[in-house]
């Protein structure tokens, strides 16, 4: 074994097995910085020569009697530039420039698009970003994909004989769909309080395993009410897995590399909805009555025994959070190094002795335009699908022959089941391509809705042709490919305040989900299928609405920005008004210190 080898089988694995308590345990990792939390503002002369100051998209040169001669830094262990930026002559058209006031020119001009990593990327800093991609990209989007067999496999099994067996009659469908949703919701509501105050590398396993056990009781259910009790606790189990998992990638990444490992954990989603029909088609060939058991009660067991290995997995892979990591994976270096790129994003730390109920919190929270904008933004996100209704699957099962036999068996319905998320999965990853390396959140959402939005149009009206509801349901999860850029965006948003970012996370996740256990109700009814015209009409006002509520967010987010500009690099000032132009020499020490 070369000596590359064996330091590598070191790193992975016998360090990890000696940060473990008794063996088996992850603990807290107390590791001290190197640094102060507080970055250092330092001054570099440059006397021979002018300030660099953007005026419009140019950077020009500015002599040294009505502008500093010196260049201001801003100095933790690297160095960056203040850029001076006169907005005398803004263009109308950059306020579509999401990323404006967010970086300056200097790291604009750096910035490639087709470059993966950021171009003033370390090699230290690309191997932890790699170790981050694995331990939480990665598992939260396989946990993700049994949490979504858990949840989508209901549909599968009611198409598969569940139906007959169980006694479904009239909306019991839909309405043991929205005990999930209930349960879901109730169980939010804690979180509000404890989502950045609690180890979510040891709570997300244990909810897991706990979600996993209930649905092998799943596959026991005689009775439709004994099947609503247990998806309602399946619903509690799962409540804050989605919004935790948004909330570490938050913890972790920086705004220009959040939107695509959001993308990979939504990978997990649309890989439950696919592998979901796969497994039931499988399932129902191979084991349909093995042991007196049907089918579907199979699939229920077969999903809870990968849920649980998936849940145990989640103790030693998820990290924590930069300031309470309990990764037996990271070394001491990269978890400063974690700590550092958080500093360096702004982003404020997670803090577990802070006060579960702080008034001051929320103050800022009540009195601030963020809850109110970004919870009516969600809501039309979560409500611009038609996936989650079975709809596409449920059509399936209505395709008739000239006899009026069914056109598709069990097993080819559900094999079919799985084209629509297939496609998905592509979209994801255009949508957050989009979004991080075209520097374009608003644009990758407005996309996506376009789309979206005309899907449903073609579903809404119906009276087409059979192609083009095929076309029109190959659409259907261009819907849900922008949810990874809204709730990066809101991470970015609300990233200088740890516990603000927390409970906007939940309350706007927890009224947006609550509009769906209604709405659903009254527009997804089970008796109308396939046809929903209510349904698909809903959705398509609802992707309409979201593409316009996105640029009232984009001018709130940039109204912020700019106000913050000075953290971002930039000073902002007006030569034609004089508003905090720049200062002679003798005036820089009160720049810096403002």
């Amino acid at each position: 074994m070369t000596t590359e080898n064996v330091s590598l089988f070191k790193e992975l694995v016998i360090d990890p097995y000696k940060r473990l308590k008794w063996g088996f345990i992850p603990v807290r990792r107390i590791v001290e910085d190197d640094v102060e939390d507080v970055p250092v503002v330092s001054q570099t002369a440059e006397s021979d020569k002018g300030v660099s100051v953007s005026t419009g998209s140019e950077l020009v040169e500015v002599g040294d009697k009505s502008t500093p001669s010196d260049t201001y830094e801003l100095t933790s262990e690297d160095e960056i530039e203040y850029e001076y930026r006169d907005e005398a002559n803004r263009k109308w058209w950059k306020f579509f420039d999401e990323q404006e006031y967010r970086i300056n020119k200097k790291q604009n001009e750096n910035w490639k698009w087709y470059h993966w990593f950021a171009p003033d990327m370390s090699t230290q800093e690309k191997k932890l970003v790699l170790k981050l991609d694995v331990l939480l990209a990665f598992y939260s989007m396989v946990a993700y994909w049994v949490k979504y067999l858990d949840t989508v496999n209901l549909n599968n099994a009611y198409v598969s004989g569940m139906k007959e067996e169980v006694g479904f009659v009239g909306n019991d469908l839909v309405n043991t769909q929205v005990m999930f949703t209930v349960g879901n919701i109730i169980f939010q509501i804690p979180f509000i309080f404890i989502l950045n105050k609690v180890p979510l590398n040891y709570v997300l396993p244990a909810l897991d395993i706990c979600w996993s056990l209930l649905t092998l009781g799943a596959a026991y259910v005689d009775t439709v009410p004994h099947l609503k009790a247990i998806r309602f606790f399946i619903g509690a189990f799962e409540a804050p897995a989605y919004l935790a998992y948004q909330y570490l990638f938050g913890c972790f990444y920086k705004h220009d590399e959040m939107v695509r490992r959001s993308a990979f954990y939504y990978f997990g989603q649309y890989a439950g909805i696919l592998s979901s029909g796969g497994i039931m088609a499988a399932v129902h060939t191979s084991m349909d009555g093995l042991g007196g058991k049907s089918g579907w009660r199979w699939n229920f067991i077969i999903d809870a025994v990968i849920s649980i290995a998936v849940g145990l997995l989640g103790f030693y892979m998820l990290p924590g959070d930069p300031y309470n990591c309990y990764s037996i994976f990271l070394t001491d270096d990269e978890i400063r190094l974690a700590r550092k790129r958080l500093r360096e994003n702004n982003t404020e730390k997670s803090d577990f002795h802070s006060k579960f109920f702080d008034k001051e919190v929320w103050k800022r929270i009540i009195f601030d335009w963020k809850i109110y904008i970004l919870t009516l933004w969600n809501i039309f996100c979560w409500n611009n699908n038609n996936g989650s209704s079975g709809a596409f699957l449920l059509w399936l099962s209505s395709l008739k022959n000239s006899d009026d036999t069914a056109r598709l068996s069990i097993e080819k319905k559900n094999q079919w089941s799985m084209i629509t998320p297939g496609l998905g999965m592509v979209y994801l990853f255009l949508t957050s391509l989009v979004a991080d390396k075209g520097h374009t959140r608003w644009g990758a959402i407005i996309i996506t809705q376009v789309f979206n939005f005309v899907g449903n149009v073609i579903l809404a009206v119906w009276s087409v042709p059979e192609g083009a509801k095929w076309f029109a349901f190959m659409l259907q999860y261009f819907g849900w490919a922008m949810a990874p850029v809204l709730y990066s965006w809101q991470n970015d948003i609300c990233r200088r305040d740890a516990q603000v970012r927390a409970v906007i996370l939940v309350v706007m996740n927890m009224l947006a989900q609550t509009s769906t256990a209604w709405i659903s109700v009254l527009v997804w009814k089970t008796v109308e299928a396939p046809r929903y015209l209510k349904g698909f009409t809903w959705t398509a006002v609802a992707a309409f609405c979201l593409s316009s509520w996105t640029f009232v967010v984009l001018y709130f987010y940039k109204r912020d920005e700019r106000r913050n500009a000075k953290s971002n690099g930039i000073i902002l000032y007006n030569s034609k008004t004089g508003e905090n132009y720049p200062p002679t020499k003798n005036e820089k020490e009160e720049i810096v210190d403002a």
